[in-house]
């Protein structure tokens, strides 16, 4: 463990104007805080926040951050306070020490939902000062480094996944490579203890089988180099053993049949110097198709920037080269923290932006489980890059679509696409993007997010969207819906209402608002005789059979399908049939045809969980999916005369299924969109007409 003067000294060296008595006022609070506690080490616990505190001065953080390292945990663990640490240290280090700090007393009901708090403070935190990811990814790395003292297994791998699946993407979208590769590595011999020691103990054997063949290929680079007028300073090394392990997965190989296990890296003074080296390799060696990459001209979205080629070395050995300045290793190595001046305001937004669409997930999740789910994907990392039509580069997970690409943009954009245009070709929002396609997303003012643009996109980002305004969608309708259904209780009353008798009733039912109560309405999360004997106490009397009768139909009519109301999929009501909804607790209204034999079982049941609805299309509804079955010959083009037919009358076709099928007859069930019943009966009947027709029934 350090000690305070060499912690302090640390500091000085790199950063002379540092606030010595800050860092020594936290090193005593933090010690003195923690006490006797014990990590499961059985180490001093201060020892953790002050090696926390030193990885951080390796990559020469300020004082400020360098206090809340040593500070990060007193919040959490003992008995000081955010005032205390305010007042002691200042509101700077007070905020940030918050900010890591972790929510232990949340209440709240699952696993998921504290790591989802946890997470949305956490993140919230780091949008506002970029220091509080430093600080945790910094302790999350001391923490790894000391997880096998931890006994019980299940508790090491819950934090090495956590691990893998949070905190080494955080630290790989901000460029912190080394923090990630380390992260990775440790969280892997946890997760996967046996792929672990098999391919580090085939490292070794090829390490002693092989010499000093990566200490002689290195050279021969140096020496390449140099005679063409390029001094670099060149390493190389076997690949970690987590990545090997990826790329076996990623590929289905094994470990003999990989071939690219050994990487070298040359640093060169000037970026000019980074293409001319890259030249001198392509001329002396051949290149692997399709491993080249350039994040010099087109920077990764963390501000990675450098030349990554494979080569055919001797013996037909590939070897991965990364060719690069020594201001581009340090950002590689430790990203945005290598130059992290704060004290000059410095905001890197480029490596930073992805963080803002962090916070708008946060704004637009709806449950614990989504936010994690949303927060993964944003960070995911093998991605693509696509171009705006003006040139702009937008990186995106690799598998994409334009719809991803659109809320990429802005998140308005998203909202109103219709299509697009790939490489000036129009497409469906359902085609994948691929590496370096120009994007053009067409847009109406008069578009909605769809539900169905789910199982389109693959971003965080854009589901969260998506899944935001379909919420609101249902919302407004439900209340809508339960805006009729409360007008109708209201009618059934045996006596008008004064003007306060609603704002009497949602204290009775102890509703926060006018539109919590209409959505319960809707959802029979209330029941009609609870509302009714809130408005009017007494009105509902104890017999809830003897409730007067609903007043008049509610009309579904401007509410859409699927959101506040259903139709139902044994009958497939179509604008015209006589309709009737079932209501069940916490659910949307199911409409049925009224001559559906569900109808008919559900009659001679005695539910009461199902409450009956008389419902109506309203005037000129039109629009739904009606399902026939149609018997035709068994012979060529039958199908292509169904489809001519139902094309020449509007109707669109849905889904097509053969149901049965013999020698002279197949019999095919239809699903088809139509306007209304009439429109549904003309089509029938022209299908009747035709000579290859046997017979048509609505199902």
């Amino acid at each position: 463990m350090l000690r305070q003067y060499e912690l302090v000294d640390r500091v000085l060296d790199y950063d002379p104007q540092a606030d010595e008595a800050l860092l020594n006022r936290a090193y005593v609070f933090s010690m003195k805080a923690h006490g006797s506690q014990k990590r499961a080490s059985g180490d001093p616990y201060f020892s953790h926040p002050i090696e926390v505190a030193g990885i951080l001065t390796d990559i020469h953080l300020d004082d400020e951050t360098i206090a809340t390292a040593i500070l990060h945990d007193t919040i959490e663990d003992t008995v000081a306070t955010y005032d205390e640490i305010e007042r002691l240290f200042g509101p700077n280090v007070a905020r940030l020490v918050d900010g890591v700090t972790k929510l232990s007393k949340i209440e709240a009901q699952t696993e998921s939902e504290r790591a989802a708090e946890n997470l949305r403070k956490f993140l919230l935190a780091m949008s506002d000062d970029i220091r509080v990811l430093l600080v945790k990814l910094a302790d999350r790395l001391h923490n790894m480094r000391t997880l096998h003292h931890i006994a019980k297994p299940e508790k090491r791998r819950r934090i090495a996944k956590e691990t893998m699946d949070i905190y080494a993407p955080l630290a790989e979208r901000i460029g912190m490579y080394e923090f990630m590769k380390e992260m990775q590595m440790l969280a892997f011999q946890q997760l996967e203890p046996e792929a672990y020691e098999s391919i580090t103990l085939r490292l070794a054997q090829m390490k002693e089988g092989g010499g000093d063949r990566i200490a002689r290929i290195a050279s021969g680079l140096k020496l390449l180099m140099s005679r063409g007028g390029v001094e670099a300073e060149v390493t190389g090394r076997e690949k970690s053993a987590f990545s090997i392990f990826r790329k076996m997965n990623e590929r289905h190989i094994s470990f003999e049949q990989l071939s690219d296990v050994m990487a070298f890296r040359a640093i060169v003074p000037t970026e000019e110097d980074c293409y001319r080296a890259l030249g001198l390799i392509h001329r002396r060696w051949p290149m692997v198709p399709g491993r080249f990459k350039d994040y010099i001209s087109t920077p990764k979205r963390n501000g990675y920037r450098s030349l990554h080629t494979s080569v055919i070395h001797a013996d037909n050995a590939r070897i991965e080269i990364q060719i690069r300045t020594a201001e581009m290793h340090a950002e590689a190595d430790f990203g945005l923290a290598a130059h992290w001046t704060y004290k000059q305001a410095t905001r890197h937004d480029a490596q930073v932006s992805w963080i803002r669409d962090l916070v708008e997930i946060l704004d637009t999740a709806g449950s614990p489980e989504e936010l994690i789910e949303h927060t993964k994907m944003a960070m995911y990392q093998d991605r693509i890059f696509a171009f705006t039509p003006k040139g702009e580069l937008i990186q995106l997970p690799k598998g994409a679509t334009p719809i991803d690409f659109a809320y990429a943009v802005h998140t308005d954009l998203g909202d109103q696409a219709v299509g697009a245009k790939l490489n000036g070709r129009v497409v469906p929002l359902s085609t994948v993007i691929s590496n370096g396609d120009q994007v053009q997303i067409l847009r109406s003012a008069g578009q909605t997010p769809q539900a169905n643009w789910l199982n389109l996109a693959i971003t965080g980002k854009a589901l969260a969207a998506i899944r935001r305004h379909l919420r609101q969608a249902e919302r407004a309708e439900q209340v809508t819906l339960g805006t009729k259904l409360y007008e109708d209780i209201v009618r059934r009353l045996p006596a008008q209402i004064g003007p306060d008798a609603l704002t009497h009733a949602l204290q009775r039912l102890k509703m926060p608002d006018e539109a919590h109560l209409m959505i319960a309405i809707a959802r029979r999360t209330v029941s009609d005789a609870a509302v009714m004997e809130a408005l009017m106490p007494g009105s509902a009397g104890a017999d809830v059979a003897a409730l007067p009768p609903q007043s008049s139909a509610i009309s579904i009519k401007g509410l859409t399908p699927g959101v506040a109301y259903d139709l139902a999929q044994c009958c497939h009501p179509v604008p015209g049939d006589r309709i009737v909804g079932l209501r069940r607790p916490d659910a949307g209204i199911e409409v049925h045809a009224i001559q559906c034999p569900v109808l008919a079982e559900l009659a001679d049941r005695t539910d009461e969980e199902t409450d009956w609805v008389d419902v109506s299309w309203g005037d000129d509804s039109e629009g739904a999916t009606a399902r026939i079955s149609v018997m035709v010959k068994n012979e060529p083009g039958a199908l292509g005369i169904l489809a001519t037919i139902i094309g020449q009358h509007k109707a669109n076709i849905i889904n097509v299924r053969l149901d049965t099928r013999d020698t002279r007859f197949h019999t095919n069930l239809i699903d088809v969109e139509v306007h209304d019943l009439q429109h549904l009966m003309r089509l029938i009947a022209a299908l009747r007409a035709a000579d290859v027709v046997s017979s048509v029934e609505r199902v």
